[in-house]
């Protein structure tokens, strides 16, 4: 991390240097030249978790829309009988089309005021928020007022530096790198080191340029992947992002937040880190792009009856991850495949998504807690244009203990609730591996 924070100023450095030459009033000049928008002179359309379109259809001089349509197939070898899918914030049910996402809204902009709405349906707009607890606390539903907003803030832009934006409301995270729409990215479920890291962050974000290669993102937020707070104090969080050519992109983020409910004691600290390298380009080829992107976090939890890595009678409660995706492009970019995969470690299974169903009682998260798994994914992607994406992924995923949704179903033999299902009484089938088809179509405009 000092590594890459001294790199990062020596840049910065250099880039504000060459700016002062370029652009600014030169002697005997009465016109300014606008600053370049940060990131602009390069293209990063080949990304893990950017979007890879060149064009907005959507565009009009105060308001840019878009519209993402996101269905599936998900087929598990392990066949519930309950249709229910288990760990995953992509997929829910099992063995049925599923409309998983919908993204609606845009973006508005007069001026140096801007608001972006973007509003969520389809299954994500349930099975996601679900992992949040806090609107428990307290008299009002947040479930309701908010789940169906995954975007939804207002800001203003400052003219320093390459600008400074400054937006309070619900954000998207990027903790994790990939994107929450999965029209941008390599692959279609997330390995555990994205899927048990925040989709969104509810508070004030603010972004500063200090050259058009360099992004610092500062956070004051309600907690970790939470429309409320636990407890009484803010979590705290940053974004490093920095580009020193087409080629190459870097990513830091941290956090530090008390998000345990009942326990104001007990901090959460926690540090993710990527780096993507596109290795290969030549149009005209067979292969016409390569790139890989590889992520590595690490956390814990500390006080309130927990250390990070076990002291003395007090349990570990840690974070450790990595993923690494190799991405080939073929014929000019119509096709793209991946391959990838990653581990996870995380005792006391602080951040470990929750089973579904009864078994959301039967799997624990008490302090000291083991969980750890690795999963690996090959993906095939069709994309005949800029807006629509055909593909198809074969993804395996295992963990030390039962986890995952075996034949006999999560919620009972047949459903979770009355007339279909009973769960009194019920055992959950969890199983420590899984195998899984996945096939879809995502639109985007």
């Amino acid at each position: 991390m000092v590594l890459i924070l001294f790199m990062i100023a020596a840049v910065t450095v250099y880039s504000q240097e060459k700016t002062n030459t370029s652009f600014g009033v030169v002697a005997g000049d009465s016109v300014k030249e606008k600053i370049a928008e940060p990131f602009t002179w390069g293209d990063f359309t080949w990304l893990q978790g950017n979007n890879r379109q060149h064009n907005t259809l959507l565009e009009s001089k105060y308001f840019t829309g878009t519209l993402t349509m996101d269905g599936n197939f998900n087929y598990s070898f392990n066949r519930p009988k309950d249709h229910t899918n288990v760990g995953s914030t992509a997929t829910f049910r099992e063995g049925e089309f599923n409309l998983s996402y919908i993204e609606a809204g845009g973006d508005f902009h007069y001026e140096d005021v801007h608001a972006r709405l973007v509003l969520q349906f389809g299954s994500r707009a349930t099975g996601v928020p679900r992992n949040d607890n806090t609107p428990l606390r307290g008299q009002f539903d947040l479930y309701t007022a908010l789940r169906f907003v995954t975007e939804g803030y207002a800001g203003t832009h400052l003219n320093v530096w390459h600008g400074i934006n400054i937006d309070a409301g619900i954000f998207k995270s990027y903790v994790g790198l990939l994107s929450y729409n999965n029209f941008e990215n390599w692959n279609y479920q997330p390995s555990f080191t994205s899927d048990n890291t925040p989709w969104f962050f509810t508070g004030i974000r603010i972004q500063t340029f200090p050259s058009d290669r360099l992004k610092i993102e500062y956070w004051i937020v309600n907690g970790w992947q939470t429309y409320g707070m636990y407890n009484e104090i803010p979590g705290l969080g940053f974004q490093i992002l920095w580009r020193p050519n087409e080629d190459v992109s870097v990513i830091a983020n941290g956090y530090r937040g008390f998000d345990t409910p009942d326990n104001s004691n007990r901090a959460r600290v926690h540090s993710d880190n990527s780096v993507e390298v596109k290795y290969y380009e030549k149009k005209e080829n067979f292969i016409s792009k390569a790139a890989f992107s590889l992520t590595g976090d690490i956390g814990f939890e500390s006080g309130g009856g927990v250390s990070a890595f076990g002291d003395g009678d007090k349990p570990a409660q840690n974070f450790i991850s990595g993923m690494l995706y190799n991405r080939l492009w073929f014929m000019n970019d119509l096709l793209g495949w991946t391959v990838g995969g990653g581990f996870i470690h995380n005792p006391g299974r602080y951040l470990v998504l929750m089973p579904t169903g009864v078994a959301a009682s039967t799997f624990t998260q008490n302090p000291g807690d083991k969980f750890d798994g690795w999963d690996i994914s090959t993906t095939v992607q069709y994309m005949p244009n800029e807006y629509s994406t055909w593909f198809a992924e074969l993804v395996h995923r295992e963990a030390n203990v039962p986890y995952f949704a075996g034949k006999g179903g999560v919620t009972s033999s047949n459903g979770y609730l009355q007339p279909l299902g009973n769960p009194e009484g019920f055992i959950p089938d969890l199983v420590k591996t899984e195998t899984r088809l996945i096939f879809g179509l995502i639109v985007r405009f």
